[in-house]
This record gives C-alpha cells, structure tokens and sequence, in this order.
C-alpha cells in the first residue's frame, strides 16, 4: 500500500498567556490531522510559582524567554508530535531550568532534538515510524551565547557555529560600507555531517532543523546557511527546517531538496506580555538598551498604534507541508498564516487579500536574494518547485 505519510512544521513557539490552548485554537484541528507536526520551542519552561526570575537569569541571556511546563502537554494535546529545543533562549535562566524543560517537553510526549546532558546527548537525533516508514529528525543552533553549546561534560545545544568576516571594499575610501562573508565551524560541520550519514543508515527521510540565520532583516540568508544547507543535503538530508530569524525567509529547491531558510514566527506572544521575563529585565522592553540596539537592525519596531512590537513583516507565516510517499518526499507546499493582535495564528484562506500579499512577500523576498523558485497556488496551499 502506497500510503502517504503528511509532515507539517512551523516555526518558533513562545507562549506566555494562562490558555495555552486558546493560542492554537485555530491550528490545532490541521496540526492533529497531520502524521507528525513539528514546531521549535524558543522559550524555557519553569514553574509559575516562581515569580521573580532575576536570580537565575545568565549573564549571556539578552532577552530571556521563558513559559509555564504547562506549555508541553499543551503542545502536544493541540497536534505537536517532535520539537526542537536548540535556540539561543534555552539557557537563559541556568543549566537546572534547561534541563528541567527538556523533561517537562519528553513527559508530555512530544521528542526533543537538539539539546541535551552533554555532546553526546544532543548529537542524538530521533526516529519516527509512521506507515512503514522511518522519519530522522536532527537538531542544530548557530547562535549561540557564549557556552550555551554543549561539551563533554556540559549540557547545552548541538552547535552548528559561524563565523563572520569583513571585507572592504573601497580600498582608498576609509569608513566606506564593507561586504560581510560568513561560513561554517569546520569542527561542527563535520559532525553534523557524520549524524547526517548515520540517521540516512536508519532512516528513509532525513528532516534537519536548523536555528540561524539573520534576525528580523528582509530577505538575507548568510553564506554560512548557504553552505550548511547544502553540504547537510550533499550528506544525505532530504529537507531543511529554518528558524529564529522571526520573519519569513525564502525557500530554496537545491538538488530537489527544499530548504525553509525561515519558517518565521508562528505561535509567539508579543514580548512586552511576558510579564515575568520583563521583571527579569526590570524596564519595558522598548526601552531597554537591548531593545533599542535590535531596532536599529530594522525600522517598524512598536511603530503605528498596535500591540505588536515586531515590524508588520514578522506577522506573515507559514505551515510547510511534506508529502512522503513510497519512503520518499513527494510534494512540498506551505500554506500561508498569519499573527494577527491577538497572537492567534490561523491559516489564510485564499479568498483573503492576505493570502496573495504573503505569496507576493514570498516571491519578491526569493528574487530580492537570486534564489530561483517556483511557486505554484494549488487550493489553500502553495506548491513549492525547483525554477525551470
């Protein structure tokens, strides 16, 4: 029987409301129905009982996230099947809260990449089975504070570091605007792909989750995601699940491969609601220094009268889906969404204006970087096919 097995993944999840569930009121019934659903938790689950997080806050941690354990069962009764815990967040209050969250997201049910006791623990990927056939997930973070990556005797993410270089290019103009190049940790590259191959040996599919990229920017995919990307598919890996960037990023078809550059935001609460984060900054967020240092990066910042502190563009985003059929992916689609100022996403019917303005970002922001694609309106979703 030539069944076909649905994976649906979004990206970054930070809930921090009392009804968890309300958050995917919208999303649940499509996340359920899917085979496997998978999202990224960019949040560190701790008891509400503690109300003061400044003691256990890092001194690394920019701007710290954190949600009740609720959080998990929630995930999982609302359609999530595996997450990634590997984000430049899952350290920012302490090694005890890191850990405490992986076990609170595995009790729930839900597998976790990426994170782990050591090395060698978060190194580890997972396999699901669904109708005969194996599906390997793998989880990696490129940015990293420092010592959030794990070691052999420290816990932390499974790094998949970068590094960046500047280049002038006006040799004869001082102070000119300089090219930046950027590439990958050769030592973490290696290992990446050395799992790669062995999760090939056991499984069909292969499926990586990546947290990089340029935060907040338009369009802009590093060089170092390029090579990652690419050399994980030369390994053996048969899909690519991009996120952190908060924005939507474009999608590349490499070999017949699909890589999501940025799945965007999906289930995320407007910073300035985290109420006990904030207490852990002890100022409003839009006027922190840490703040006011992102919005240089883009304009539309908490600009016009509206709840959201993120530029309007950071509301746009999507739910990739992935049709396997006889142990090999099929189709790839994504199916356009969107935040609205309720925090709630849903999925964008394609009698809505919205629908065409995401597809439209989509194109333009693929042409803005040089990357061919194809994308093709097929009922509610949007086929997504290497440029002829």
């Amino acid at each position: 029987m030539n069944e076909t097995v649905t994976l649906l993944a979004t990206g970054d999840n930070i809930p921090s409301r009392e009804d968890y569930d309300s958050l995917y009121q919208h999303v649940a019934p499509l996340l359920r129905e899917a085979d496997i659903s998978f999202g990224q938790v960019e949040t560190v689950l701790i008891d509400k009982s503690i109300e003061d997080l400044y003691p256990y806050v890092a001194s690394q941690a920019r701007m710290p996230c954190s949600s009740d354990p609720d959080v998990a069962p929630a995930m999982k009764r609302n359609g999530f099947d595996i997450v990634s815990f590997s984000s430049n967040h899952a350290l920012d209050y302490g090694r005890t809260h890191f850990l405490n969250t992986i076990g609170y997201l595995r009790d729930a049910g839900l597998e976790v990449i990426g994170v782990g006791e050591n090395e060698e623990d978060a190194r580890r990927f997972s396999v699901i089975e669904r109708k005969g056939t194996k599906i390997a997930f793998l989880g990696y973070c490129t940015i990293l504070p420092q010592d959030y990556w794990a070691q052999e005797a420290r816990p932390g993410m499974n790094p998949a570091r970068g590094h960046t270089y500047y280049e002038q290019i006006e040799h004869d103009q001082p102070g000119t605007p300089c090219r930046i190049h950027s590439f990958a940790h050769k030592g973490d590259k290696a290992k990446m792909l050395e799992d790669i191959k062995k999760a090939k040996e056991q499984a069909d599919i292969v499926v990586v989750s990546m947290h990089w990229g340029i935060h907040f920017t338009e369009a802009e995919v590093a060089e170092y995601q390029f090579e990652y990307a690419h050399d994980a598919i030369d390994a053996g890996a048969d899909l690519i699940l991009g996120h952190h960037a908060h924005i939507l990023k474009p999608i590349e078809v490499y070999k017949g491969k699909v890589i999501f550059y940025s799945l965007g935001n999906f289930a995320m609460e407007d910073p300035n609601n985290m109420a006990r984060d904030l207490k852990t900054l002890r100022q409003d967020m839009r006027t922190s220094k840490k703040h006011q240092e992102m919005a240089k990066i883009r304009k539309g910042f908490g600009s016009g009268d509206t709840k959201k502190t993120f530029p309007p563009d950071c509301y746009y985003t999507m739910i990739a889906k992935i049709e396997i059929k006889d142990k090999a992916i099929a189709r790839v689609s994504y199916l356009p969404a969107y935040i609205p100022e309720d925090f709630n996403p849903y999925v964008v019917k394609p009698d809505e204006p919205l629908f065409d303005t995401i597809n439209d970002y989509m194109r333009r922001i693929n042409d803005l970087m040089g990357i061919p694609i194809r994308y093709t309106v097929d009922g509610e979703e949007v086929r997504i096919e290497a440029a002829e």
